[in-house]
């Protein structure tokens, strides 16, 4: 397994290390594993759970809906050593979060769909209006 700095990651991830270190100390993101000498490292999986929290945080999602998805640690791994049950509560948290993050994201992607449709209606009228004079890019 590859372990990656703190620079490495951040690069990979798309964030900057100010970023990471911020979410760490927010409590976005667990505590990062440390080296001897105290250098945070990080695993494939620990920059996959980054680009993940990038892609929500690009799609709008609020930082404290991120907190809030993330409070009780990766489920995956819980799936693997605890009862069904247990895990429930969070599982069901999530699927609210996601499922609202959802609903706000296809809405943003409707309004943008009428704004392109408008804009393309405009530059045919403007092109129009030119009468062949400019060339269409």
């Amino acid at each position: 397994m590859k372990l990656f700095s703190i620079s490495e990651a951040a690069k990979q991830a798309g964030i900057s290390a100010y970023t990471l270190r911020y979410y760490e100390k927010a409590g976005i993101l667990p505590p990062p594993k440390r080296r001897q000498g105290n250098q945070r490292f990080y695993t494939d999986g620990d920059i996959a759970f980054l680009k993940f929290l990038k892609s929500l945080k690009q799609t709008g999602m609020t930082l404290a809906d991120i907190q809030e998805f993330v409070q009780d640690g990766c489920i995956l791994e819980k799936t693997e050593s605890l009862p069904k049950e247990e895990i429930m509560p969070s599982l069901n948290l999530r699927i609210k979060l996601l499922s609202k993050h959802l609903e706000k994201m296809e809405q943003q992607r409707k309004e943008l769909d009428t704004i392109i449709l408008m804009t393309k209606s405009k530059l045919e009228t403007y092109y129009s209006l030119m009468d062949g004079q400019v060339e269409k890019p």
